[in-house]
């Protein structure tokens, strides 16, 4: 009996009509027609002793949620019962119908094999007895070799039925009683050229017809074991069956009762709401909401109009956002212009630095010059000297222009993004210091492939040759100079290191060096500006990548830099990083 059930049979008891058990009227769990734009009514008042009518008061006054937790506590009830009891008769079924497979079915198969060997036997005797020929007895001397073994069969799939192994032990006495007193004197007789009667033939074949229906009646035994096995089979599936649609029909039901509930006590004051939020949304913001209804949907209207409260306080934030980022937008429009004024500026000292400042200092190097050829035999030795600092100084300035303007190019001027093989810039950094690497006998081992990257070929070339440069530059006169390239893939970027083993680097001016125009040497120990390592830093960071030396490094450096893959390459495994020795690559 279900709950409800139970609680009409109460109420009839006590003499309550189906007009008793209605909610009053602005109960909370009211299920008719809700008005919005109303407040909830006070809950009714039980009031005395807790009796029928206040029971149903509690629950009447359950929430969405706790009907819902009602009803899918009985499917799951329901599932459990059903699930547990299908279960339990399913593998009943499957044991069943495991043991008619497994044991009944062989047992069958079994008992023919031993009744067809046992039949070999008695035809082979016979006719042995009757022509004198030893080849007849080869059924019965093999059958007699295999049939412990056949009646071991049946034995392991008997097991423990009482009435099949009656019936196994009958044959096999059976049979002992015929080959003791039939067939080995029938076959002592034939081979001692004894000539056997007739009647000794049918007592033979009339004492294996015992044999046949100790055969018989097992084999009816088997088949009607199989039968009721098979029929128990059909009976646990049935029953199955009934429990699986029971399981189905407890869902059908709770899934119409739970969808009338959410109907009642859901789908109607939603559609209230509903309508309420829509006269919101079309702009009505200052418009309140207001439902009555369940105390769960009650909690759920504050809520929202809390949020429509909220809103409203941020829509006005949000309109003086919207007049802010407007006139941000006007400033950042006037900047963008102020930018593009720059650059055409800086554009223009491009090319100024490039033609009308060096042009002075050619002339003030070159007069310099002119000036110590025509006048050298009148200047004594420090006129001389102060003239060679002048044109040292201008030359000098000369190149920091150069490189400030190589600088300032970096990423701004002719970047051309193309599919770059750095095996090809490699060649060409190579050769523009062909001349270098031969004086100085470097030796610079590469890997066989190095990959193609998306990039500048000239400003990669630029990269290629002042790292290779400076490691030709600042080389150790204590050992000969080597120059080592390796490559790497992590994830999406490839890892290329140019290791040498010159000078090095001290740890703490390992960041110093990518700062432009810094240096560690002097100008009388090494030459150049100290723009080199700046101008790679600012290269691979303009492709997409990071510069770092290796502070592991003891001798020498090693310089790392990373390049993303490119998005064509596919390529899933690294390429040879062990660096060789390629021809033309060493001095």
């Amino acid at each position: 009996m279900t709950q409800h059930e139970a609680t009409a049979a109460a109420d009839a008891t006590a003499g309550h009509t189906p007009a008793d058990d209605a909610p009053p009227q602005g109960d909370a769990a009211d299920t008719g027609p809700l008005d919005a734009g109303v407040g909830p009514a006070p809950p009714a008042d039980g009031g005395g002793q807790p009796g029928p009518a206040g029971r149903r008061g509690r629950v009447g006054r359950l929430t969405v949620q706790g009907w819902i937790h009602v009803v899918l506590t009985a499917n799951v009830l329901l599932v459990i019962v059903c699930g547990v009891a299908g279960g339990l008769l399913q593998q009943r079924a499957d044991e069943r119908a495991q043991d008619l497979s497994d044991r009944i079915q062989p047992l069958a198969s079994s008992l023919y094999q031993l009744k067809t060997s046992l039949v070999d036997q008695e035809t082979g005797v016979r006719g042995y007895v009757l022509s004198g020929d030893a080849a007849f007895l080869e059924p019965y001397t093999s059958g007699q070799r295999t049939e412990n073994d056949r009646y071991a069969g049946v034995t392991a799939r008997i097991g423990d039925d009482a009435r099949l192994g009656a019936d196994l032990r009958a044959i096999r006495t059976a049979t002992q009683d015929w080959r003791t007193h039939q067939a080995e004197p029938l076959i002592a007789a034939a081979r001692r050229g004894e000539k056997v009667s007739e009647a000794k033939l049918r007592a033979g074949k009339d004492t294996f017809d015992v044999t046949r229906g100790r055969f018989t009646r097992m084999e009816r035994d088997v088949s009607d074991l199989r039968a009721s096995t098979r029929a128990s089979v059909d009976d646990t599936r049935r029953l199955r069956d009934i429990a699986l649609l029971a399981l189905l029909a407890g869902f059908v039901a709770g899934s119409v009762a739970l969808t009338v509930l959410l109907r009642r006590i859901v789908g109607r004051p939603l559609a209230l709401l509903e309508a309420a939020a829509t006269e919101v949304s079309t702009g009505a913001f200052d418009q309140p909401i207001r439902l009555n209804g369940p105390r769960d949907l009650q909690s759920l209207v504050t809520a929202v109009e809390a949020m429509r409260c909220r809103i409203v306080t941020a829509l006005a934030a949000t309109r003086s956002r919207a007049a802010q980022l407007e006139a941000r937008t006007t400033e950042l429009d006037e900047q963008t212009l102020e930018l593009k004024r720059s650059n055409a500026e800086l554009e223009q000292f491009a090319y100024v630095a490039s033609h009308d400042l060096q042009e002075p200092l050619r002339k003030v190097a070159s007069f310099c010059q002119l000036l110590e050829k025509r006048y050298g035999d009148q200047l004594d030795d420090r006129a001389k000297q102060y003239i060679a600092f002048a044109v040292d100084g201008a030359k000098r300035m000369q190149v920091l222009i150069n490189d400030l303007l190589t600088f300032s190019r970096v990423g701004r001027v002719g970047d051309e993004q193309a599919e770059v093989a750095l095996d090809e810039v490699l060649d060409g950094a190579l050769a523009n210091l062909s001349t270098s690497i031969e004086e100085a006998a470097v030796d610079v081992e590469r890997p066989p492939s190095l990959p193609t990257v998306s990039g500048d070929p000239n400003t990669l070339t630029m990269l290629w040759q002042n790292l290779i440069g400076n490691a030709v530059k600042f080389r150790s006169p204590a050992r000969p100079c080597r120059i080592a390239i390796g490559v790497e893939r992590a994830d999406d970027t490839w890892r290329i290191s140019v290791q040498d083993n010159g000078i090095g680097i001290e740890p703490e001016f390992q960041e110093k060096v990518f700062i432009i125009f810094q240096r560690l040497h002097s100008r009388e120990e090494y030459e150049g500006t100290g723009i080199g390592l700046a101008l790679c830093r600012k290269i691979v960071e303009h492709h997409g990548g990071q510069i770092t030396l290796d502070d592991t490094v003891t001798e020498g450096t090693r310089v790392f830099f990373t390049l993303p893959v490119h998005p064509s390459d596919t390529t899933s495994n690294e390429p040879d990083a062990a660096p060789h020795d390629p021809e033309g690559a060493t001095a």
